[in-house]
């Protein structure tokens, strides 16, 4: 009993390979793939929208953003590529294959404004 023990003795720890191998390869291609799929669910904002927002007052709650990227979703799924996303008195513009707000505009502005460019448009009740 009066023998050391170590750890290393009873559970031999292998060491880590220096040369990359094909497994740790296929995690940086699975890195990217979970990347790709959180930015699919994330809503973006641009600089010009986060402005637009701050200029006019809109703020958004955290359960009236997931309203929102819902319609994004359903545009998407749809084969949207620029979106007019109507909830309550906001209005914006979506780059939906990015997800990415692109401009907003509060009641004020809705309602006398023309919207050019877009394919589609999802009215949120």
């Amino acid at each position: 009993m009066s023998d050391a023990m170590k750890i290393g003795h009873l559970f031999p720890v292998k060491s880590t390979p220096l040369v990359p191998s094909k497994t740790a390869a296929s995690r940086g291609t699975q890195s990217t793939e979970f990347r790709d799929m959180l930015d699919a669910k994330v809503l973006k904002f641009s600089h010009h929208a986060e402005l637009r927002m701050q200029q006019r007052g809109i703020k958004l709650q955290p359960e009236s953003l997931t309203k929102i990227m819902n319609a994004v979703e359903d545009a998407a799924s749809k084969g949207a590529k620029d979106s007019l996303i109507v909830f309550r008195d906001i209005a914006m513009i979506v780059n939906v294959p990015s997800r990415t707000v692109v401009t907003a505009l509060d009641g004020g502005q809705m309602q006398s404004n023309v919207f050019t460019q877009i394919d589609s448009a999802v009215i949120i009740s």
